[in-house]
């Protein structure tokens, strides 16, 4: 196997320079004679065109608290989340010091009067 890498000369490297398109759209000709643009004219580049007509108008009020809601339950469950992951963590480490065959594994908590 040839491990040498085959000689190349500077030729067949090359710059292609970028160059823009002048005219605005291109022209076909058609069998007729006639000349018909292959584009129409460009949409305006935002969403107007994708916007529908609503019956009735926005009703920010019931938008802000239906987010509210959504946020304040994202908040719950990820504090469930939390509690769950950390109650799990310490019934792993009582169940492995009870499994380690040690008995002061329970932390007992007793009332101060």
């Amino acid at each position: 196997m040839n491990s040498q890498r085959p000689i190349s000369s500077d030729d067949e490297h090359r710059v292609l320079q970028f160059r823009p398109r002048t005219s605005p759209s291109p022209t076909v000709h058609r069998g007729s004679g006639t000349v018909q643009p292959l584009h129409v004219a460009p949409e305006p580049l935002d969403l107007s065109r994708y916007e529908q007509p609503r019956a009735e108008p926005d009703d920010f009020r019931h938008r802000m608290l239906a987010n509210v809601a959504a946020l304040a339950f994202t908040i719950a469950l990820t504090a469930i989340g939390i509690w769950l992951a950390v109650n799990i963590a310490d019934l792993r480490r009582t169940q492995d010091c009870v499994l380690m065959g040690r008995r002061d594994c329970v932390k007992i908590t007793t009332p101060h009067i």
